[in-house]
């Protein structure tokens, strides 16, 4: 009997325990739920064209508080971003960081290549089967169709039933078309010349918006035609190199390339308003315009997601002319930081602090001059093109009997005529070989890998694993030449990009905003991370060729 009561006591206790614990958990506060996407009004991508990962850190101290600094110091900044393919140029740039992947899925292989279908040289953009808008030049020909895949632009559009509108903004058409996708609603690009106008395609659109009519009749691109100054006193730029140095191409109509450089008084010798590109002007200008499309298209008004893909051009014009070591280069990057924070300032008010989400990233880096590299006693050189092609004719004539076994050569890429290599009855792989090792024995030469090569192996790391990524076995060469380090095919002053070495690949990614975290990280992370954390961020379907993985440290759904 006492057994029995004993158990019964130690059942009501433990029924009374479970009904307290119940109340006490019913009357708990319930947790928030997680969300799963973050949905900013705006979604601002930033791309600053020809910027190497140093100049965030060369140039910091000169940095004000609202630009560069803002990113870095309330963002994330990935420290160690690199794009994973060559060749490095802005064609294929803009599309990798849009299209979540490499030309070898996207198709944009360069900014022009040889097609091989059609036997002559592309543009990236042009497209003769669409009309100018806003001029009676041709320099609205253009469109999106060359670009295999489909971009975050427009899988935020496919996924907002396009409701979310998409613009694009650039100085050069292909940093405007590219970023805005297959279905934007407008992209936006700089004519220059005598107007100083911003054009569009037919593609879009038959006629220019009144807001942008009303930019392109007011007088703000002029205001931009006056002498080019240090917007600091020159003294403070330690950063960079001397002033006048014969490591800087010198203008028309100039007679010393330092400061100042009165635009106005060699205008009509470069150009008109095409002198502009070549200033920190331009990037003011495109900044201008990116604000009058955020007011004129009421961007960031509502619930629904938009995208502004603004590209800053004149960072680039500046570098290929001056340099990287330049004054000139220096100052761009103080002025573009003062338009970074006006743009960022707009969006606070016009769209709300914590309302919108920016990236700020580059499409390709660029190298230190070679000339004040070889000055410097650091290996470095220039291919001598000139020297290698009449060796190499006097090979293919001796071997083939004729030169025309080769098609072309672009973005260090060799053409081959498979059809004349059939009528000689040689096979293509053999052919491959023979020219490869041909111009491997080639000063200035480094490395040359076959199409065959791309076609059979699966690379992984290193120059081989970046050319592949770059390889689009539909519209690449037959044979890939990579340079010494330090050398490259180009002018002796200024300078250029375009190789799978690591000064053209480091590149900054600066993200900011609704949903992301606040820090930093020095794991690579390459070019084509980003169109897929932006999608993870918003909730959307990845671009459809997406190879790129999400940023997981980035990102916050707290």
């Amino acid at each position: 009997m006492r057994t029995t009561n004993l158990i019964l006591s130690v059942l009501a206790l433990c029924m009374i325990s479970l009904t307290y614990g119940q109340r006490r958990k019913n009357n708990a506060p319930e947790p928030e739920p997680v969300p799963i996407a973050h949905s900013p009004k705006l979604v601002v991508g930033i791309v600053v064209d020809q910027m190497r990962y140093d100049y965030l850190t060369r140039f910091w101290n000169q940095y004000g508080e609202g630009g560069f600094k803002r990113l870095v110091n309330e963002g994330f900044n990935c420290k160690n971003n690199h794009f994973n393919y060559a060749p490095t140029s802005t064609g294929p740039g803009h599309t990798s960081i849009y299209t979540g992947t490499t030309p070898a899925v996207h198709g944009i292989i360069g900014n022009d290549w040889f097609d091989k279908e059609l036997g002559k040289d592309v543009y990236c953009a042009g497209d003769d089967s669409y009309a100018s808008v806003g001029t009676t030049s041709n320099l609205g020909q253009m469109s999106p169709h060359r670009m295999l895949t489909t971009t975050i632009t427009d899988q935020l559009r496919l996924h907002t039933q396009m409701r979310g509108k998409v613009i694009g903004v650039a100085l050069k058409d292909r940093g405007a078309i590219l970023p805005a996708g297959h279905t934007a609603n407008a992209a936006y690009w700089f004519e220059g010349g005598e107007t100083g106008n911003w054009i569009t395609s037919s593609y879009y659109m038959d006629e220019l918006p009144q807001w942008v009519a009303d930019f392109n009749a007011s007088d703000k691109v002029e205001t931009y035609k006056k002498p080019w100054t240090t917007l600091k006193p020159i003294e403070t730029y330690v950063e960079s190199g001397l002033d006048a140095n014969n490591y800087e191409g010198l203008q028309k109509g100039e007679t010393s390339n330092a400061f100042p450089h009165d635009l106005p008084a060699i205008w009509d010798q470069n150009g008109q308003f095409d002198l502009i590109r070549r200033s920190p002007y331009g990037n003011s200008i495109t900044a201008d315009f990116a604000l009058a499309a955020l007011e004129g298209e009421d961007l960031g008004a509502d619930t629904i997601t938009d995208f502004l893909a603004i590209s800053f051009s004149s960072t680039d014009y500046v570098g290929h002319f001056f340099g990287v070591n330049s004054k000139e280069i220096e100052d761009t990057y103080i002025r573009l930081d003062q338009d970074l924070a006006r743009i960022l300032s707009t969006l606070d008010e016009k769209v709300g602090k914590g309302e919108y989400t920016v990236f700020l990233t580059a499409d390709h880096a660029a190298i230190h001059v070679p000339s004040y590299l070889m000055d410097s006693k650091i290996p470095a050189g220039y291919l001598d093109m000139g020297g290698m092609r009449e060796k190499f004719n006097t090979f293919l004539q001796y071997t083939y009997g004729t030169t025309d076994v080769v098609r072309d050569l672009s973005n260090y890429q060799l053409f081959l005529d498979h059809t004349i290599l059939a009528n000689l009855d040689i096979d293509l792989d053999d052919a491959q070989e023979a020219i490869a090792k041909e111009l491997l024995s080639y000063e200035g030469i480094a490395q040359v890998y076959t199409g065959q090569q791309m076609w059979e192996n699966q690379y992984t790391h290193g120059i081989p694993y970046i050319l592949q990524n770059g390889y689009n076995q539909k519209r690449s060469g037959d044979v890939l030449l990579v340079p010494n380090v330090g050398y490259i095919s180009y002018s002796r002053t200024g300078s250029t990009h375009g190789s799978p070495q690591i000064y053209d690949t480091h590149v900054p990614l600066l993200l900011y905003g609704k949903g992301i975290q606040q820090g930093s990280t020095v794991n690579r992370t390459e070019i084509s991370d980003i169109a897929p954390t932006i999608a993870t961020l918003l909730g959307i379907a990845f671009p459809n060729g997406t190879t790129g993985q999400p940023i997981g440290e980035v990102m916050k759904f707290d």
